[in-house]
């Protein structure tokens, strides 16, 4: 499954879990622990990641951050957790403060829903006081998963990232001031324009002139940009929907149409994917959904179950296929997973060795 896909089923869990979540030790179990587990590193692991890090400030001691993430036993990002429903703005200070007391280079501030990425861009080994990268996980734009990607085990690059992160922070600025640039011109912004098409003295008048012309400009160009796309959308959704209508009049249509992943399968994913990182990289670990089951996958191949999810009747089933054939068998809830690691772990081995 790829790294984006990965992310969608993360923002799936988040929405529909979030409103069942009641204290902060819950955010971090069903939220915040399925994202570091998404980005490739084993929470199971305390030689790479370890909940509670310790990280001493001056004569306190004992002071503890959320989570650390290691690399070769060193940290390389810290994530200080919050309750999903809370404001992260009042909360970055403590985050500041474990951060100039160990080698970390970035700092995770989050609820779960919201990422905010810190760094040292203004002073070295002194973390900034805005974020180089901000997010939310159920709202997040392509170019924003790909920037993510770069944090995920798989990918991390320090010096890579850390251009990445200038970049970022640029951007972020650069764009914040042609938003206010667009909805209320400076003088400058404005006689930049006024010089470039009036070709007598720009008078105060002009200048005025040219304020109000630049802004209605901007607004009229955003506006046609978003009616253009608007056009290409609708006619795309419309060739969509006349073939839709050919596949039914042919009886074509397929019936996994139709198919809902529910929150207990998702749970049930994570909890398997987390059970044999031990064994692969979590990446490889699959999901795939239709209306009898709900297939967890080695590498996204259908001759690699690693195990089936019934969940649609009366009773929970799986599936397991260590036997050499598919064996059912029912549990209670999805915590019961856990009791079959071995045979899940068996599982991947013999998939492996094939290969």
């Amino acid at each position: 499954m790829e790294f984006k896909d990965q992310i969608k089923l993360l923002a799936d869990r988040v929405s529909k879990m979030k409103d069942q979540i009641q204290t902060e030790e819950a955010t971090k179990n069903a939220l915040i622990m399925p994202f570091i587990q998404t980005m490739g590193y084993d929470v199971f692991n305390p030689l790479e990641v370890v909940p509670e890090f310790i990280a001493d400030i001056g004569i306190k001691k004992g002071e503890k951050v959320d989570y650390a993430i290691l690399k070769d036993g060193n940290p390389i990002i810290l994530i200080e957790c919050k309750h999903w429903s809370a404001d992260l703005d009042p909360h970055n200070s403590q985050l500041f403060r474990y951060f100039h007391t160990t080698t970390a280079k970035f700092g995770i501030l989050t609820n779960g829903i919201i990422f905010r990425f810190y760094t040292d861009l203004v002073e070295n080994n002194k973390m900034d006081d805005k974020p180089f990268f901000e997010f939310r996980i159920d709202d997040m734009k392509e170019a924003q998963v790909e920037k993510l990607k770069e944090f995920s085990k798989d990918s991390f690059n320090l010096e890579s990232i850390n251009n990445t992160a200038s970049e970022l922070k640029y951007m972020s600025e650069l764009r914040n001031l042609i938003v206010k640039e667009i909805s209320d011109p400076s003088e400058d912004f404005a006689k930049f324009f006024a010089r470039t098409i009036h070709h007598s003295k720009v008078t105060e008048k002009v200048l005025e002139q040219f304020k109000n012309l630049v802004k209605r400009s901007f607004h009229q160009f955003i506006n046609d940009s978003i009616n253009e796309r608007l056009k290409t959308a609708l006619a795309t959704e419309q060739q969509k929907a006349e073939q839709l209508a050919k596949e039914e009049l042919s009886g074509n249509i397929t019936a996994e149409t139709n198919v809902i992943t529910t929150a207990e399968e998702l749970d049930a994913f994570y909890i398997i994917r987390a059970i044999v990182c031990a064994k692969v990289n979590p990446a490889r670990v699959a999901l795939r959904d239709n209306q009898s089951y709900c297939a967890i996958l080695l590498d996204d191949n259908n001759r690699k179950p690693i195990m089936r999810l019934h969940f649609n009747g009366k009773k929970k089933i799986i599936s397991f296929f260590d036997q050499g054939k598919e064996e059912k068998i029912s549990i209670e809830a999805n915590n019961q997973l856990y009791e079959f690691a071995s045979r899940l772990l068996g599982t991947i081995e013999t998939y492996e060795k094939v290969e």
